[in-house]
């Protein structure tokens, strides 16, 4: 029961993270007709976003392990916007009235933005 709980909190906290992400970033945007379809896009994109990053984060590290020392970390970055980026993709392909407009500075941003956001939330909540 506590992993579940635990997925939840972490589903519902990145849906919140990118909520802000719509609401504070030009570019970044979410055109649902109702707040049950805004919720409902939120808690989908969210799930997306984990998805991705759980499948593709680990393989880009690994592969890009030395492009991650040679910059000291910064290419996370990069690869954290590109996922975001892929994020609104997959989102636009399922039919999501999620989008994001490009790579700079909208999708950047709004994967640090999302970062920062779940951190200080699963730190505040202790989902574990």
């Amino acid at each position: 029961m506590g992993f579940l709980k635990g997925l939840l909190i972490r589903l519902a906290t990145t849906a919140l993270a990118f909520w802000l992400a719509t609401l504070l970033i030009p570019g970044i945007t979410l055109d649902a007709d109702s707040v049950a379809g805004t919720v409902t896009t939120l808690i989908l994109v969210a799930a997306i976003f984990g998805v991705v990053n759980a499948v593709l984060q680990p393989i880009i590290k690994t592969v890009g392990c030395g492009f991650y020392l040679l910059t000291l970390g910064l290419i996370a970055l990069v690869v954290n916007g590109l996922l975001f980026l892929l994020t609104s993709w997959i989102a636009g392909e399922a039919g999501l009235p999620f989008h994001v407009d490009g790579f700079w500075p909208e999708a950047v941003l709004g994967a640090l933005l999302v970062s920062v956001v779940t951190w200080i939330l699963g730190a505040v909540l202790d989902r574990d």
